[in-house]
């Protein structure tokens, strides 16, 4: 190999990957020649260690001269790297390049649900999220002593661990004081990041990155808890419904047991049943409708009659009562008219 071959020229970060943090340079067997030049590109920064402690960061994109002594630094850079590259020497040197600009839509999910107890419903709930969120390198020597460790490569993928492990937390709490129900999550990602964003602000500056924004695109429950809430919805919905039939839900619950224990195969019983079905249910409309004792007028006393009419041909329809119940109850509300 010619002199010329063993002469490196230019150091520079090339074929930059945009997932890639920091990375250290390598001259692959090349000496730096006097006239060697340190090319910094846009969003790049460059920091020099010696002896495992860092020497200098070069923050301002541009092109230095190893020769002149405009820039001692440099020129001890080239010195170091002359005088010290053998791989037995007790002098260690070290350049590693590192991207400055802004690292955009990072994506990031909770590995394990959050726990929280429900305002509301008052049992614990487990929310899982998802999102993205976007970085900035912004002190390189805080950044490479406390995160990089002097790995040669170090990725956007390894900060997500830093990331979530810092962030949770905060959001956990935030859950637990404000009062945020099961149905009112969604409504209220964006005030939950905020949050998560300012509580851990000072953690990663002193890392040595700012988190530029963190956002939450959606959210899930766990199993249980959809369970939990599917049937708290049911019931509701149930109690909507028997007010509407003109019932307390209680007797609803009474109206469906009778209903099933009529339909079911049991021969006399089930007939039995029935009948006693259509008796009961007769008795809660009359409950219903005599509570107070207060005199009603002739036009109230007639649309009850109709109502009562109408839900007894609904319990005949479903065969709760006989027919010869039906005729009977149906000839005793039309007397009363």
């Amino acid at each position: 190999m010619g002199l010329k071959n063993q002469l490196r020229s230019v150091i520079q970060w090339e074929n930059p990957n945009q997932y890639d943090l920091f990375i250290k340079f390598t001259d692959n067997g090349n000496e730096i020649k006097n006239a060697s030049k340190l090319i910094i590109g846009p969003g790049q920064g460059c920091l020099f260690t010696y002896e495992g402690r860092i020497e200098g960061v070069f923050e301002q994109e541009g092109i230095y001269d190893l020769k002149t002594g405009n820039f001692p630094f440099l020129t001890t850079l080239k010195r170091f790297f002359t005088l010290f590259r053998d791989a037995d020497s007790e002098h260690k040197t070290g350049l590693w390049f590192y991207r400055k600009a802004d690292i955009l839509n990072i994506r990031w999910g909770t590995r394990s649900p959050i726990k929280y107890n429900d305002p509301i419903y008052t049992f614990p709930v487990a929310l899982r999220a998802f999102g993205n969120y976007s970085i900035k390198i912004i002190e390189a020597a805080n950044f490479f002593s406390n995160v990089v460790a002097g790995e040669e490569l170090f990725a956007v993928s390894e900060i997500q661990e830093i990331l979530l492990s810092r962030i949770v937390q905060p959001i956990t709490d935030y859950l637990a004081n404000a009062k945020f129900s099961y149905a009112e999550i969604d409504s209220n990602v964006v005030e939950i990041a905020n949050f998560s964003k300012e509580k851990t602000k000072t953690i990663f500056t002193d890392l040595g990155f700012e988190l530029l924004d963190f956002r939450i695109e959606g959210t899930s429950f766990d199993e249980e808890t959809q369970e939990r809430i599917g049937r708290i919805a049911d019931i509701n919905a149930d109690v909507q419904a028997a007010k509407l039939a003109g019932l307390e839900y209680s007797q609803m619950e009474q109206l469906k047991a009778l209903r099933d224990a009529a339909k079911n195969e049991g021969g006399i019983a089930g007939l039995g049943a029935g009948i006693g079905a259509g008796m009961q249910v007769g008795n809660m409309m009359g409950m219903n409708q005599n509570i107070g004792n207060q005199p009603q007028s002739a036009t109230q006393n007639g649309e009850d009659s109709m109502m009562k009419l109408k839900k007894l041909k609904e319990m005949f329809e479903l065969e709760l009562i006989s027919e010869e119940e039906y005729k009977e109850k149906k000839q005793e509300i039309l007397d009363s008219m």
